[in-house]
């Protein structure tokens, strides 16, 4: 298997060291090492190579949004009225904190963001009050998610 860089070739070991981080993050390099049959040291040089290489972008802890009270995920399509206006209408979304995924698309839309309300209420104040008001922006379109059904990575 071969990611971008043309150099960095992934065998069994690697898979299965990625494996089980991606699982768990926080599980110990020992038990990983005891698992696969291998040393300690020789992971985390793997791991150093993985991440040297780009493939590894580092590790993070999920939080899950509804404990903190924000219910309502929704995909928002934005049209804007010229392309030019792209960049600045992704740094004035970027200081909404709300947004949490911003893509530049194909299709009907400049920008597609994903983002993140308490409540349909406070979505259509953010709506109304901070995305459609950013200059460039001509209209949006809004899909709420009822539930989310799959949420993985790339399959290794």
């Amino acid at each position: 298997m071969k990611s971008q860089n043309d150099n960095l070739k992934i065998d069994g070991i690697d898979k299965e060291i990625l494996r089980n981080l991606m699982e768990d993050a926080r599980r110990p390099i020992l038990e990983i090492a005891r698992k696969i049959g291998i040393s300690g040291a020789a992971i985390h040089q793997r791991l150093r190579k993985l991440e040297n290489s780009g493939l590894i972008k580092g590790s993070k802890f999920i939080i899950d949004p509804k404990v903190l009270g924000y219910k309502t995920m929704a995909f928002v399509g934005v049209y804007l009225d010229k392309a030019v206006s792209n960049p600045k209408a992704v740094k004035q979304l970027n200081n909404i904190p709300e947004v949490i995924e911003c893509h530049y698309t194909t299709g009907n839309w400049s920008i597609f963001i994903k983002i993140l309300c308490r409540d349909n209420e406070h979505l259509m104040n953010l709506l109304n009050k901070e995305i459609q008001a950013i200059e460039g922006v001509s209209r949006t379109e809004t899909f709420i998610s009822l539930d989310q059904q799959i949420n993985r990575q790339i399959k290794l």
